[in-house]
């Protein structure tokens, strides 16, 4: 990454005066597809204004009211950006130039603790060096239709494997964001593992693990139980691990190799797995020439000999991706139409088809074979089309961990405390543009202004100050580097 050699000054002018949780219950993905989980018993299509083959997103408030969407956008055909849209469908003030590189698992939104009107989304970077960064949406702004108040921050550079994930923490407040640094020409993070915890104190990084068998490829995903307990990680080479994870302090432990990664191929491309609710059956979706969906028993004495072939079909034309567990507890599975013509970025307006409108169902995920109900291709999305990919959404309502030593609030002393004022600027080389961020900030007005090196003013423009936030995408096209 160049670095920038432009000085940047703010100036902030002070003025004088003084149930059934639901915040996953909508899922928006795909080519402008949806579905909404608000009737447990019945859950229906909706829409949404993506188009996202993978990386996407959804929040709702804890009425199940849809806050906000992000996705990778299929629409960049360089897929070097995301986008954030309100609960109106329209891209939300600030919502564009997202970070991401147009993977599956590059997006993943949490609330700020102890915050009920302010989120984090991180995002990472697969094939792109963004590391891992976030921004962050006030819905209070834009009448309530929330506004981007900080963007691309930066927490760590280099590649990222393509599954950031986020778990509850232990006290049902405080949230761990797991990565894994890619391994492509890094071997040293071959088995390494950075976790991130977001307390009301901020986001503060957490020692690097290294545990488990070696992965050796940017493409894998990562499964979680639905207590939050469990791990399972998967990759196109064929790896499936499975893990334990420690809520109150992000310990992960205990490494059960399934299968290992073949060294050479042919691989069975493993795109995604999940757990069933009960935790005892691992699903998971393999896309070669022939598109499989397996189940893995985890209560078994020998899980690999478990494995039992619930579901096989032959490509071009259907290609597996990802699994998700729902809110009513069915699994959905989604499958890309790959057969004449597409060339894995749009569909084009011909293109609807049986494996691209519906997705599949496993409707009892906790029963063994067979007797696990998968249906292929039996909910409709209402004349939309889906993909590869599902909503990166946590369980946003996942409680404390009862019983355990971090299970309650009380005295664990991370009340945020007053911040000084903070400035930071990242430069993104491609697309040329300096994303400006401050927050702490007293006021309401004030002036940006651009120094050259010897002291010249090269720019200058006022700005508005959001709830002690300011952002700003500025193009530096045409500045000295």
């Amino acid at each position: 990454m160049r670095l920038l050699l432009t000085s940047f000054l703010i100036i902030a002018f002070s003025l004088i005066d003084g149930v059934h949780a639901q915040r996953g219950n909508i899922w928006c993905f795909g080519d402008s597809a949806g579905i909404d989980f608000n009737t447990l018993s019945n859950p229906i299509s909706s829409n949404s204004s993506m188009v996202s083959r993978g990386s996407c997103l959804s929040h709702c408030d804890k009425n199940g009211n849809l806050l906000y969407y992000s996705s990778t956008d299929a629409a960049n055909a360089s897929f070097t950006s995301a986008k954030i849209w309100n609960k109106n469908h329209v891209v939300m003030e600030g919502g564009d130039s997202i970070a991401g590189s147009g993977w599956y698992n590059e997006l993943v939104s949490v609330n700020q603790p102890q915050l009920d009107s302010c989120y984090y989304i991180f995002s990472i970077g697969v094939t792109l060096p963004y590391g891992l960064m976030y921004s962050v949406i006030d819905i209070r702004l834009d009448g309530g239709l929330g506004s981007v108040v900080q963007k691309n921050i930066p927490l760590l550079g280099g590649l990222m494997v393509d599954c950031v994930t986020a778990i509850k923490h232990g006290n049902g407040r405080d949230w761990w964001i797991i990565i894994r640094p890619s391994p492509v020409g890094q071997p040293v993070y071959n088995n390494a593992w950075l976790l991130y915890l977001v307390s009301p104190s901020g986001i503060t990084a957490i020692p690097q693990q290294n545990i488990g068998a070696l992965n050796g490829t940017n493409a894998g995903q990562i499964a979680v139980s639905a207590d939050g307990t469990k791990m399972c990680f998967t990759n196109l080479g064929g790896l499936v691990e499975l893990y334990d994870f420690n809520r109150c302090n992000g310990e992960i432990s205990n490494p059960i190799l399934i299968e290992p990664q073949l060294s050479v191929g042919p691989y069975p491309f493993y795109w995604s797995g999940e757990f069933s609710p009960s935790g005892q059956y691992l699903y998971v979706s393999s896309s070669t020439q022939i598109s499989r969906l397996w189940q893995f028993d985890l209560w078994s004495t020998n899980i690999p000999l478990s494995k039992t072939l619930l579901w096989q079909v032959q490509n071009p034309a259907n290609t597996a991706g990802a699994l998700k567990r729902g809110p009513d507890n069915k699994i959905y599975f989604s499958c890309a139409w790959t057969g004449g013509g597409f060339n894995y970025v749009n569909y084009d307006s011909t293109q609807y088809w049986l494996e691209n409108m519906n997705l599949s169902v496993i409707n009892s995920p906790d029963s063994t074979g067979a007797a696990c109900d998968f249906q292929p291709w039996s909910f409709y999305l209402g004349g939309k089309r889906t993909y590869w990919g599902l909503p990166n959404n946590p369980d946003y309502d996942l409680p404390a961990l009862a019983g355990s030593p971090c299970d309650t609030l009380v005295g664990i002393g991370d009340a945020p405390q007053i911040q000084p004022a903070a400035l930071n600027v990242f430069y993104h080389t491609a697309w040329e543009k300096a994303f400006i961020n401050t927050s702490n900030l007293k006021g309401k007005t004030g002036k940006l202004i651009v120094y050259d090196m010897q002291g010249n003013v090269v720019h200058s423009e006022p700005l508005r100050i959001q709830n002690g936030y300011y952002t700003r995408d500025l193009s530096m096209e045409g500045y000295a580097k």
